[in-house]
């Protein structure tokens, strides 16, 4: 039967200090100029006319008026930003699988997954069953992409390799976690090849299903009491997908990424055109920043708008003659275009002026710290244990504990699974904790983080 849940989502509106909350998930992170529009419009009309990017690169639309949830809804399924139309009723809550933002254009991925994106959305979509899944239970394919998300754990992960052994690209995967990047972390569980990802992919979820006790939701949860082997074996028992087991998919290791590639301009793989990236102050935006989106893509023939998990846009296709005049065009939106922008380094949730949850002012302190972060290194500020607004561990984490201060936390691996890191310091006010993030910046963080 299908799980309760509190997430927001486009056909279930849930109040908070400054309004409803309305999630809106996006295939692949996609905008159509259209629906930015259509956005806009509706969150002027029927909303506080603010609208956060997620971390999943979803859009978050906030502040929505008493009593007109029902105008919101309608208007967002006209532009068609709801469930495909033969899903089964709760398929909202299950569009949960994120891809690069540069997939299809990113010079360093082994295949394009944008076309089987699409049919793992229509497999979660289409399966009545996964109606019970958890709101949050989510997917990551990855390409191979310089450009991606690979510090958020997500359910089941698959991303493409190429073995030694065979003269096709295959995709590794694993459960409850993240594509390796070192040797802190397990390899692969197994491989296939491409086109066997969206059945083994209904095999494993449905032996999830099987598997999870009430209260479980996620992946994670069922690992608990079940060895990931024993899950994989009951999986296998349900598909005639060819699993490949050897040292080499074991100990594989996945090239690391480049989160700097998000803002500015890059090269794609045609060699001709660039994607360019910009990053809203704190991931909120205003309605005229979407119509300005909108412009700028019409502006730009076969020019697409994606959100990321970076909490910002990527603009693909843009011919060399326009990088210019785009780049300063979402520099006049407000955007930041290069990581030389203290905000680029700064996560923080809604805070106390839209969660009744939050021990503080999040982003208005997350805006006085930005300035003092130092570089190349990131701070989470987050106004409960919660962790709305990251869902991996960032280097720094300060959380809020009331009276106007945080606890300071530091972690040399972004990538542990779960909790803070490391207690640095208690009860810092936010200009503490901008002296004591100056004073305690590890060396190590010296290289780009991809988050």
């Amino acid at each position: 039967m299908p799980r309760p849940s509190a997430c927001p989502g486009l056909l279930r509106i849930v109040p908070a200090l400054d309004g409803g909350i309305c999630r809106v998930k996006l295939a692949g992170g996609a905008l159509g100029a259209s629906q930015a529009d259509a956005i806009a419009d509706a969150i002027d009309a029927h909303a506080s006319g603010v609208v956060d990017v997620t971390n999943r690169a979803n859009l978050q639309l906030r502040g929505v008026k008493p009593g007109r949830e029902d105008a919101l809804i309608a208007a967002l399924l006209a532009a068609g930003l709801g469930p495909q139309a033969h899903a089964h009723a709760l398929a909202d809550d299950v569009r949960n699988v994120m891809i690069s933002p540069a997939a299809g254009r990113d010079a360093h991925a082994l295949f394009d997954t944008a076309g089987l994106a699409a049919e793992l959305l229509a497999l979660l979509q289409g399966d009545a069953r996964f109606a019970a899944l958890s709101a949050k239970f989510a997917l990551l394919l990855d390409g191979g992409e310089r450009l991606m998300m690979l510090d958020h754990p997500h359910d089941i992960w698959f991303s493409a390799l190429r073995h030694p052994a065979h003269d096709n690209v295959l995709v590794g995967f694993g459960l409850a976690g993240c594509p390796p990047v070192d040797a802190r972390h397990a390899g692969a569980l197994a491989a296939v090849a491409p086109e066997h990802i969206v059945p083994l992919t209904q095999a494993l979820v449905h032996t999830f299903l099987d598997l999870a006790q009430p209260g479980h939701t996620r992946m994670r949860d069922v690992l608990a009491t079940h060895a990931a082997e024993s899950v994989l074996a009951q999986a296998a028992r349900k598909t005639s997908v060819r699993l490949l087991r050897d040292a080499y998919v074991a100990n594989w290791r996945r090239e690391p990424a480049d989160a700097s590639r998000r803002l500015g301009a890059h090269a794609q793989r045609d060699a001709t055109r660039l994607h360019l990236g910009g990053q809203p102050a704190l991931g909120r935006m205003r309605s005229a920043t979407l119509r300005g989106l909108a412009n700028i893509v019409r502006n730009n023939e076969g020019a697409t708008l994606r959100m990321t998990p970076w909490q910002g846009v990527l603009l693909t296709d843009i011919e060399p003659a326009n990088v210019d005049a785009t780049l300063h065009a979402l520099a006049a939106l407000g955007l930041a275009t290069t990581t030389c922008d203290p905000l680029t380094r700064v996560i923080a949730c809604a805070g106390s002026t839209g969660c009744a949850k939050s021990l503080a002012d999040v982003k208005a302190d997350a805006a006085t710290l930005a300035p003092h972060v130092p570089g190349r290194t990131q701070v989470h500020l987050s106004g409960c244990a919660r962790s709305c607004a990251a869902a991996h561990r960032a280097p720094y984490t300060l959380l809020a504990v009331g009276g106007e201060r945080y606890d300071l936390y530091h972690t040399q691996d972004p990538r542990d699974p779960a909790g803070f890191g490391r207690p640095v310091a208690r009860g810092l006010t936010i200009d503490e904790a901008a002296t004591a993030l100056n004073g305690s910046a590890p060396p190590s963080f010296d290289e780009p983080f991809d988050a």
